[in-house]
Order: C-alpha cells, then sequence, then structure tokens
C-alpha cells in the first residue's frame, strides 16, 4: 500500500516542484526589472517583495480551478461562477499581501478606502489572469497515468473509421439511429456502427458511455450544467452532452461531476 501512495504522490510532488520552478524564474525575472516604481528599492528588497508575491499568488489561485471543479457541482453553479468568486475571496489576503510587504518593516500604513479598493481591483484583476492560466496548463497536461489520445490512436480500432480530416482525438460519440457521430476538434462525421460496437472499438481511450446515446472523452469535458435533476457534460467544442440520471452516481464517484 504504502508503494502505491508513494506512487500517486510522485505525480503530484513533481508537477507541484515544476509550478514553484517556474513562480521563482518569474518573481526573479520581476525583480531584476523593478516594474511599478520598485527599481528604486536594492535589489534585495526586490527579490524578497516579488519572490514573496510569486509564492503567495501561486498559493492562493493555483488551486483554484481544482476546488472550483468539486464545488460547482455541490453548490449546483457553473464552474466559472465558482472559479471568479473563488478569485474575489483570494485577492482579499492577496491584496493585503501586496501592499504590506514592500513597506516592510517600518513604512506600514493602513490606506484610506479609495486607496484600498484601487489595491484590491489592481490585484483582482492580476489574480484572474493568472487563475486563467493555470488552468489552461494544467488542462493542456493529459491526466497522470493516461497516454494521450495521438499517441493511443494506432492502438484504438475505432479511429481507423473516421477520415483523415477530422484527425484523431474524439471529442464524443452520438448515436443517430443506426449510426454514430463522430465528434472531434476538427468536425463532425456519420459512422455506421452500432453505439454499443463503436464503444467496445474505443478500449484504450480515457472515457465513459454517459447516455444510452453518448460516448464522451473524459479530457474533453469543460463544465456541467444542472437544471434541476438533469445534468449535461459540456465539452471543449460547444456540444452539450446529457448524463443519464443511472450514471450519475457512478461518474460523481469516478470524479467526472
Amino acid at each position: 500500500m504504502s508503494n502505491d501512495l508513494q506512487a500517486q504522490s510522485t505525480p503530484a510532488i513533481r508537477s507541484f516542484l515544476i509550478d514553484l520552478a517556474v513562480m521563482t524564474v518569474i518573481g526573479i525575472v520581476l525583480a531584476l526589472i523593478g516594474p511599478f516604481g520598485s527599481f528604486q528599492e536594492p535589489i534585495a528588497m526586490r527579490l524578497i517583495v516579488w519572490l514573496g508575491f510569486a509564492y503567495v499568488g501561486y498559493a492562493l489561485y493555483a488551486p483554484i480551478d481544482g476546488v472550483a471543479q468539486k464545488m460547482a457541482p455541490r453548490l449546483d453553479l457553473p464552474v466559472w461562477a465558482v472559479r471568479l468568486a473563488a478569485c474575489f475571496v483570494a485577492s482579499v489576503p492577496m491584496a493585503v499581501v501586496v501592499w504590506v510587504l514592500p513597506r516592510l518593516p517600518d513604512r506600514v500604513r493602513i490606506p484610506d478606502a479609495n486607496t484600498a479598493l484601487e489595491q484590491y481591483l489592481y490585484v483582482f484583476l492580476v489574480g484572474g489572469l493568472v487563475t486563467v492560466i493555470f488552468t489552461l496548463l494544467h488542462r493542456a497536461k493529459p491526466p497522470e497515468g493516461i497516454v494521450p489520445h495521438r499517441v493511443e490512436a494506432a492502438q484504438v480500432r475505432f479511429l481507423e473509421r473516421l477520415p483523415p480530416s477530422l484527425g484523431s482525438e474524439l471529442v464524443a460519440l452520438e448515436m443517430e439511429d443506426h449510426y454514430v457521430r463522430a465528434h472531434t476538434p476538427l468536425g463532425s462525421d456519420l459512422v455506421l456502427l452500432r453505439m454499443r460496437d463503436a464503444v467496445a472499438e474505443l478500449e484504450g481511450l480515457d472515457g465513459a458511455q454517459v447516455h444510452r446515446s453518448w460516448w464522451v472523452a473524459r479530457g474533453a469535458v469543460e463544465d456541467v450544467k444542472r437544471e434541476g435533476r438533469n445534468i449535461r457534460l459540456v465539452l471543449a467544442n460547444g456540444i452539450e452532452a446529457p448524463v443519464a440520471r443511472a450514471n450519475v452516481k457512478p461518474l460523481r464517484d469516478a470524479g467526472w461531476l
């Protein structure tokens, strides 16, 4: 069991160390440039301030997307709304750090209301941008232990049925009578095949049949919509796939919802 835990934790630690190294480089570069009038300060002070901003900002904003993905279904809210609310909240302590850190150790004072609000809005805008960047970067990374679709394409029988113009990055399958419509980022096309047989030929891709008429690639899910008891998965190309009620609990247990 300890070996399994170690195997699971190693990718997360590696990802964290990479992120930390990136933030360190960003902090050092900003310290050398000295933006926003900070160039007048000694280099040691600039390093403390900008590295502090980088590390605290990472701690506050980097987890937002993961938290939003988990909390949105429980709160019955869109993921983007939870991200936005989290940015508003995280920007409060970040604004305090941005105000206090450059004024240490003996120049700290309480700002007036207008200055505090202006400072907060600047921090919120930058923090929101950081959140968007981290969200895009982490979505670009394939889940640990899963081979990207383009590597597995040669091993998946169904992908051989697709015309070359659609590529091999499957987003979803949609049943239409005796056909399945294959969706990829490049478009869609009909394949004469039953859904059951098509799903059998998808072995090797990380996905699930979320509805009698839909199979969805896990990496293509961008959001979850809830309307009462009805749940729909919003996919990368803008289409929406319904989730059968019988599949809600298995998908939630698997971390999809």
